[in-house]
Parts: structure tokens; sequence; C-alpha cells
């Protein structure tokens, strides 16, 4: 097929050649970028938190009115859900993963330092949490029962030992030597000694962009009882068995002490669930407005490459009169579209690589990758060859006596 025959077709259709180049370009661009937030925003909703969420559900424990022994009334509340048959384990805590609420605040590793050296999300809990939540202890030791104090929220106490997770012990300490190091909490002058390392437990916040995710894993596990008149149980069941055990939780708790209100009982599925629901919500709406540019775009080529079939019909008749064949005729509108799609193409890269940096800066959103770039010129490539194959069938099919005779 020889391309200046086609180029010089073309120049005396520029304006229908423009559009559906400037048409294409656009689709580029709102694609690529439509489609990467569609896959930032999915692989965000499947970030692992650490914990074993299909067999654990948490309690939303409220005290009414201001009793003196939280403390007391905690540990039997506890004692009585491990009781429970199918139980593995519970735990009191301020807060867990996926709630978009909690307590952060800073690591130094020097007394007095000024620029902290990372920030971290907080959890108290005492030596049953690591059970309760599935982590997996990759080095060091759980706490012992010796070291579990009381802790009410507005406390201000420097706990003698932690446990951090893989992630901000390699931030702190890249070398790897984490475990038995000291850090300093953030204000405090007593040293807090690293005595366990987990695999994985993600902050309670699920944001993108700024802290929220370049400090995703940045946790610490501290030594205490949340003793406070609100607080959360969690309880990790058997497989199989979540169900039951919260009907029976609930009442169980209710039979010990009515003097509460329990707030909330819910499997951490459904908070997940809840945390990532407008992640979900946004990415299903960019995939809907990406596919209906896309049935836009293909209709423009369509329609438009028709009108240059009707436009043509003499032309076409002319070429079969003199021996052109129907495979000729149709690799003559898929190259002409080809030709476009390409020159849209290569705008639309352009186009949707300033979108993306103009939504880094504007909204801290990731760079776009260029195989992103790549794939969607692609995509707008194979979709302008499946656009323009009915019309250009259509002009293949055009018997020669015929097209000159009606043009």
């Amino acid at each position: 097929m020889q391309i200046l025959p086609i180029l010089s077709a073309m120049r005396r259709n520029k304006v229908g050649a423009v559009l559906i180049a400037l048409q294409i370009a656009v689709t580029l661009a709102i694609l690529c970028n439509g489609l990467f937030i569609v896959q930032q925003r999915l692989a965000l909703s499947h970030r692992p938190s650490g914990m074993v969420e299909t067999d654990l559900f948490a309690i939303d424990n409220e005290w009414i009115g201001d009793p003196t022994d939280v403390s007391s009334r905690i540990r039997a509340d506890l004692a009585a859900l491990r009781a429970l048959p199918g139980v593995v384990d519970a735990a009191n805590t301020d807060q867990y993963p996926l709630t978009n609420s909690g307590w952060s605040e800073g690591i130094d590793l020097k007394a007095d330092q000024q620029t902290r050296s990372a920030f971290m999300s907080l959890y108290m809990g005492d030596e049953h949490l690591i059970d309760t939540l599935g982590l997996r202890l990759v080095a060091g030791r759980n706490f012992e029962p010796s070291e579990i104090l009381d802790r009410g929220s507005t406390d201000r106490v420097q706990p003698a030992t932690i446990i951090v997770t893989r992630a901000l012990a390699d931030k702190l300490f890249p070398d790897g030597s984490a475990l038995g190091r000291s850090i300093y909490v953030e204000g405090g002058k007593q040293p807090t000694q690293i005595v366990g390392i987990v695999e994985r437990l993600q902050t309670p916040w699920t944001g993108t962009g700024g802290w929220q995710e370049k400090y995703f894993e940045f946790s610490v596990i501290e030594p205490y009882q949340f003793v406070d008149t609100g607080s959360w149980y969690l309880v990790r069941t058997k497989p199989g068995q979540l169900a039951a055990v919260m009907q029976s939780a609930s009442k169980r708790l209710l039979e010990l002490d009515r003097n509460r209100l329990l707030q909330k009982i819910e499997p951490v599925t459904d908070t997940r669930v809840s945390a990532y629901r407008d992640d979900r919500g946004l990415a299903v709406i960019l995939a809907v407005v990406c596919a209906a540019l896309v049935g836009v775009t293909a209709c423009g080529i369509v329609g438009l490459t028709s009108y240059w079939v009707s436009q043509r019909r003499r032309q076409i008749g002319i070429r079969r009169a003199l021996g052109a064949t129907r495979g000729a005729i149709l690799r003559y509108f898929q190259t002409e579209n080809l030709l476009i799609a390409t020159a849209g193409a290569l705008v639309g890269i352009g186009l949707a690589i300033a979108v993306n940096l103009w939504m880094v800066t504007s909204f801290a959103m990731p760079r776009l990758s260029p195989v992103w770039a790549v794939l969607g010129a692609l995509l707008v490539l194979v979709l302008g060859q499946l656009a323009v194959l009915w019309p250009a069938l259509r002009a293949a099919s055009v018997p020669p006596a015929l097209a000159t005779r009606s043009a």
C-alpha cells in the first residue's frame, strides 16, 4: 500500500482527519490517566493490613456513666470473650487498621532530636493482641504479662518496650539491627527498647498521598491495656465460626454488665469495605467515563469514515474497475485510519503526560508510568482499526459498475 496517495487524499479532507486525530488524542489522555487512577484505587483497596481479616471482628464497647473500675471490667470482658467456644483470642485496644481514626506520634533515634526520624501509628495492646490480629512475629518476642500497664487516653507515659513493623524497623535501622535497639517516642526523655518485629501492620488510615501513604506500614504496639470509657474489643475466631461467635459475644457481654453500649459489632471484612467504598466508587465512575469516551470516539471514527466512503464511491468504483481487489480497498481505509490514529496517539501521549504532571503537582497523585501511555496508544490504535472495519468492508463490497454509475 502506497502512503503518498493516502496522504494526498487526506489533504483534501483535512478537517475530518484533524478532528479524528484530536478526538483520539483527547481520548488517549483521559483514558491513560483514568485507567491509571482506576488501577491505583483498586490496588489500594487490596493492600494487605497484616491482620487475619476473615476470622476477626470488632466490638465498639462504651461504658455508661463514669465507672471507676474500668480496668477490672475490661479484664473480665476479655476473660469471658476468650472462654467462648470458637474463639482463638481476644484483646482490647484503642484503635485498629482500616478505621481511618487513630493516634500518631513521631519517633526519634536520639533524645531531644529536632527532626523526627519517622512517624508512626500507635496501637495499645497486651500480650494477646498479636495473636488476636493474626500478626506474624518475624523477630524478637511478644510482650510479657509483667510489662502490661494501664493507660488512659489522656495519660502521657513512655513505654519501656515496644514492638514495631518490619517497614518501620528498616526505616529506622537500614542495616537490619533494629531488634534490641532503643528509640525515643516523640517528646520522651527515656529510651524505649524494640523487643519484637512483626511482618506487617498497617496504620488505621487508608488514604493516598502525603504522609498517609509514605508511612502506610509504620506502626508500633505499646504494652498497654487501654483503659477508657470507650474502647475496641477485637475477637479472632476459628475459621467458619465468625457469625456464631459474634452473636454469642454480644450476648455474653450484656450478661456480664448491661451498663454499657455495644455501638458497633462488625467483621473486619466489613470494615475494609467501608474504608475503601469511596475508592471503589471512584474507580467505577472513571471506568464508566472511559468506556463512554471510547464508545464516542469509535462512533466518531465510524461516522466520519462512512461519510468518506459515500463521498468517494466513484473513486472506489474506478479503482475496482482498474483491477483493485476488495482486500486492497480494505487495506486503503485501514491504513488511512492508522495514519490518523498514530498522529492522534503521539499528540495524546504528550497530553496524557502533561495532564498527569498537573495532577501530581495539584493533587499529589503518583506519576504516570510510561507503560500506561504506550498501552493506551496501542488501545486507541486497535480501537481505530476496529471502528473503521465496518465502513471499510462496505467500501470494499461496492460493485465497480454500481459505484461509477451512481457517482
